[in-house]
């Protein structure tokens, strides 16, 4: 047994006594796989480094192979443009724009997706063809479609996939649209997040067939919501347990951050803790209500900034103790966060998995409890 063989065995052992491969079928695609084809070089976080640089890891450094099988994050790609290739021995900068996504969450969703042998299932970013590779040993190459729209990326995938011994149809383009001249399809997950379901996958997944895709906004939290396609451009589904986050669609990413400057504004008691808006689903909520705005903030001192119309909420600590908002723009956006707030609350303050979405042609409604509870409309 090789090394790699072995430490793939042992990553495959630790994830199975997780429970992340309670299907046998997903756990010799994973023992069959080798996951270093896939990420020959990775950017790896300098510790400490303000603004957050990398350096290159390349397969002859201590560790290399160690690291390709721990359960982790590899990064490909910075800005978009800059891969482990182009960069030298010097730290670099940069935000992560193309990676490995952690194994356990990789195989996670490809269960969570309940696709059988025989489905076709179409893959809505290649990435480094890990994920392809999983998809192409356990169903058939002939029944994995995936799409990249970085063509260097998907050159790269293709040379990946070609190595480890499978022959998916992998297609350059922007995956929001889907790739019709394979279509229709029984299955459809996505390895990137958006900020609403894009049309056209509705109209290529078989009704009563599946999508697996994460949703997020411009304050970058995320959701993780399995939908069944009721019908051309339909579908309705649930957000489902857990915590996943995933890079954004390019075209659905947030426009260049200008400088923020704290302007006056009409000031007030805030009827929240502001500190609700950090917590995991509570920033969710908070997204959902105003899904333009940025984050910013820590604790109760919090800064809601919108990309669009340049609206402005923070908090600050009052006199007595409490919390106060100071709001300018022609978006309250603290008053329409309040009010998803206490929605979410009167409902008991569920996790992600108390939400549900519908699609429609007319719009994409995320919800609370059942489709008559309370709900915020997603930009589209």
């Amino acid at each position: 047994m090789t090394d790699a063989e072995r430490l793939r065995a042992n990553l495959v052992d630790t994830l199975t006594a997780e429970g992340v491969l309670p299907d046998p079928a997903w756990r010799k695609a994973a023992e069959a796989v080798p996951r270093e084809l896939f990420v020959a070089s990775h950017f790896t976080e300098v510790a400490g480094s303000n603004p957050t640089s990398y350096r290159v890891t390349h397969p002859d450094a201590p560790g290399w192979l160690e690291a390709v099988y721990t359960n982790q994050t590899l990064i490909t790609q910075l800005d978009g443009r800059a891969d482990p290739s182009d960069a030298g021995d010097q730290p670099v900068t940069g935000a992560p724009s193309s990676s490995s996504t952690l194994p356990s969450l990789v195989l996670g969703m490809w269960q969570q997706l309940d696709v059988e042998v025989g489905q076709r299932v179409l893959e809505i970013g290649t990435g480094t063809g890990y994920s392809t590779a999983l998809g192409a040993h356990r169903l058939g190459s002939e029944n994995v479609v995936s799409i990249e729209v970085d063509p260097g990326v998907a050159d790269r995938a293709k040379r990946a996939v070609t190595a480890a011994g499978y022959a998916p149809t992998l297609v350059v383009g922007d995956g929001l649209n889907g790739h019709a001249d394979g279509a229709p399809y029984d299955r459809l997950i996505a390895t990137c997040s958006v900020r609403h379901v894009p049309m056209p996958w509705l109209y290529q997944v078989n009704p009563g067939g599946r999508i697996l895709v994460t949703l997020t906004g411009w304050s970058f939290r995320f959701g993780l919501a399995l939908l069944t396609v009721t019908g051309p451009g339909r579908a309705t589904g649930r957000f489902l347990p857990g915590y996943t986050s995933f890079m954004v669609a390019r075209p659905h990413d947030r426009p260049p951050r200008q400088s923020l400057w704290l302007m006056p504004g009409e000031e007030r008691p805030t009827r929240i803790d502001p500190a609700l808006i950090g917590d995991w689903t509570g920033g969710w909520v908070a997204q959902l209500a105003a899904p333009s705005a940025e984050q910013l903030g820590m604790g109760g001192q919090q800064i809601l900034s919108d990309v669009a119309t340049g609206s402005q909420a923070r908090t600050a600590l009052s006199p007595d103790g409490g919390w106060t908002v100071i709001q300018r723009g022609p978006l309250r956006l603290w008053d329409q966060v309040e009010s998803a707030i206490e929605a979410w609350q009167a409902a008991g303050s569920p996790h992600q998995e108390g939400f549900g979405i519908t699609v429609t042609e007319n719009g994409q409604r995320v919800w609370i409890g059942d489709e008559d509870g309370p709900g915020w409309d997603l930009p589209v």
